[in-house]
């Protein structure tokens, strides 16, 4: 049984990357996950990307990214009669998780009581930048722009340049996985005690909480974090090395690995050396202990030393591109990446990445395809109770 959420109902009321990957999530455990998107324009993800066959049918690749196995309605939240229609909805459901800037749902007539007062069994998510209290609460906010605010672009780069911004959205996704973690906690809490819950998830504190370690030794040892490249603070050698055809990773956390590290590099002596006899030692001789090594590893290519270390268990690893990445036989064989029909843009079907969970030895995958803009608002509205002349209706007053 891989449907972890069957039978949730989520509203999607967010846009282009925290909240769509948080509701993503939830829709790969089985949740059904209806997206509500602004008549004609749609989330803004929907032209973002690189293809602009794809873009120009409102699909672009970042939307299709993360929507996968979600129903569209479209909903003008600011007419009376989308207001109607929203309320049905916040009555059928399980979930609403939303993205807008803090009190922008209320000021269309939604606070968190009317909501309570609407289903009091409902679980509320709000996603957003800075929480929905705070001097900073108000402001717009991407990820870069956490990223920054973190200190996470601070301690990522090299020593002897600037900050340097993750090369992904790591906050957006952060923010997304802590709302679809907090979801569960509360749909687990509600099935006890049927009581709802708002909850408020700050992007910038899911980035610090993820930050662990960089941040415990400001707050417990008072050390001010620097940036330090490839090489891992905490222990050496533990960093990129430089095989015979490139870049490697070799990371050892104790002396039985480093010992076993050297033996397998033909360089045993670098065991007893004075320079390298310690944890503290290594880390203070960082640089002279990586030429010794860069040296060694330059007689086999990254690929061999990869599996030689493997066997005697140092942890080891070539540094991919992203496609090669994608196309390792790992990730073939675990079945991370799933064909989902699109038929827009001149694509029959496009690739998208499922789960990194499995249940019970199966992969989570999603259930169907991304949706077009507005593409199930008319059987959404029908199993909500309305007829087809309301329906109608509906469409003629633009409330849909």
């Amino acid at each position: 049984m891989t449907e972890l959420l069957g039978g949730i109902r989520v509203l999607d009321l967010t846009t282009v990357l925290a909240g769509p990957f948080g509701a993503y999530q939830l829709s790969l455990m089985g949740a059904d996950v209806t997206k509500i998107e602004i008549p004609d324009t749609g989330d803004l993800a929907r032209e973002f990307g690189d293809d602009e066959a794809l873009k120009a049918a409102s699909m672009g690749p970042s939307f299709l990214a993360q929507n996968s196995g979600k129903r569209s309605i479209t909903l003008n939240l600011k007419s009376e009669e989308g207001a109607e229609v929203f309320e049905r909805l916040l009555r059928a459901s399980d979930v609403l998780l939303e993205n807008m800037r803090p009190g922008v749902l209320a000021r269309l007539g939604f606070s968190w009581e009317r909501i309570h007062e609407i289903n009091p069994q409902l679980v509320y998510c709000a996603v957003s930048g800075f929480g929905q209290t705070g001097p900073l609460a108000e402001r717009t906010a991407y990820d870069q722009i956490i990223q920054g605010f973190a200190g996470m672009a601070a301690v990522t780069g090299l020593a002897s340049g600037g900050p340097v911004r993750v090369g992904f959205p790591i906050c957006d996704a952060l923010g997304g996985y802590v709302a679809a973690m907090a979801i569960c906690a509360a749909l687990v809490r509600g099935s006890a005690d049927q009581t709802g819950v708002f909850l408020d998830v700050s992007m910038l504190e899911a980035a610090l909480t993820s930050m662990s370690w960089v941040v415990s030794e400001q707050l417990i040892s008072g050390h001010e974090a620097v940036r330090h490249g490839n090489d891992n603070a905490a222990s050496s050698p533990s960093g990129t090395f430089q095989a015979s055809d490139g870049s490697i990773n070799i990371a050892t956390n104790t002396q039985k690995q480093f010992e076993a590290l050297c033996r397998t590099c033909d360089r045993e002596d670098l065991i007893t050396d004075e320079r390298f006899l310690s944890r503290a030692e290594r880390k203070k001789n960082r640089a002279q202990l990586t030429a010794e090594l860069d040296s060694a590893l330059a007689a086999r290519r990254a690929s061999e030393w990869e599996v030689l270390l493997a066997d005697v268990s140092v942890p080891a690893g070539r540094l991919l591109s992203v496609d090669e990445a994608l196309h390792q036989e790992q990730i073939k064989v675990r079945g991370l990446v799933h064909d989902v029909a699109v038929g827009v843009g001149g694509r029959d079907s496009v690739k998208v990445l499922g789960s990194g969970v499995h249940v019970n030895g199966e992969t989570l995958a999603p259930s169907m395809p991304p949706p077009r803009l507005g593409e199930h608002t008319d059987n959404i509205l029908s199993e909500l109770g309305y007829s087809s002349e309301e329906i109608e209706a509906l469409h003629d007053h633009h409330a849909v």
